[in-house]
């Protein structure tokens, strides 16, 4: 007898941050297995370009917002639900990152951070937790946190604070939501190849590459190895796992 394991057919799943980076693979990852994407992200043209790179590409949907400045798109993504169906899933994917240390950590700086990794990963979420808005066979939730919110490095204090805020917070509301069936889980990645970590400090010289290297025993991860972990989340066969953080880090945290 086959089997089709991980299969995403006939739901949908919302992924912010999706024209880019993790929630680019994610996005692609989720297509592959069957879902109908519904992609969020700040730039419509990269946006537009992933939606062009899904499979089955026209049954996708994008919502160019602004997390950072904007106001959730509570109207556009209503109307989806009402003409296309309810979230079966959300991966919030969208993040930004620094390196700077105390003396230069400022309260604005780290307002606009806590808006991006934290505040709207919480607004989509109470969004969706409506029962208007989420299958009533349930829905999964994943919010993409990081080593940095478990382990400490110099001069990630804004980073971190926020990281470790979804941990935690995942798993006061994996409580809060179980009886709705709503799953509720974080994903902590080492440092994978992505256009954040291109543009990172650490990334800028020889030496730097090499340590954060060294760090990692199996080497750096891709994307890839976090969407595959995503994909599993939101799917049925994840259906007992709730209030968990999942750690893909090629052994980082192993010391």
């Amino acid at each position: 007898m086959a089997f089709d394991f991980f299969t995403l057919k006939d739901k949908i799943i919302l992924i912010s941050g999706a024209s880019s980076g993790i929630g680019q693979a994610c996005a692609r990852r989720c297509a592959d297995a069957g879902a109908t994407v519904v992609l969020l992200a700040r730039n419509k043209e990269r946006l537009q370009s992933t939606r062009d790179s899904l499979f089955q590409s026209d049954k996708h949907i994008t919502i160019s917002a602004d997390l950072m400045n904007d106001e959730l798109p509570e109207k556009r993504l209503n109307e989806i639900t009402e003409n296309l169906g309810k979230i079966s899933g959300f991966i919030h994917a969208a993040g930004i990152s620094s390196t700077l240390p105390l003396r230069m950590v400022t309260e604005h700086q780290l307002s606009e951070m806590y808006k991006v990794n934290v505040l709207s990963a919480v607004s989509l979420t109470k969004w969706m937790s409506k029962p208007s808005h989420f299958h009533e066979s349930g829905c999964s939730v994943v919010w993409i946190a990081s080593i940095m919110g478990m382990v400490g490095e110099v001069a990630k204090i804004s980073y971190s604070l926020t990281k470790g805020a979804l941990i935690a917070g995942a798993k006061s509301l994996a409580l809060e939501l179980a009886p709705k069936k709503i799953r509720v889980n974080t994903v902590s990645p080492g440092v994978v190849s992505s256009p954040m970590t291109e543009n990172a400090v650490y990334n800028q010289t020889d030496i730097g590459r090499e340590r954060i290297q060294a760090l990692h025993p199996l080497g750096l991860g891709t994307v890839n190895d976090v969407a595959n972990a995503c994909h599993f989340l939101v799917s049925d066969e994840s259906r007992w796992i709730t209030g968990t953080n999942l750690v893909i880090d090629g052994g980082y945290t192993a010391r």
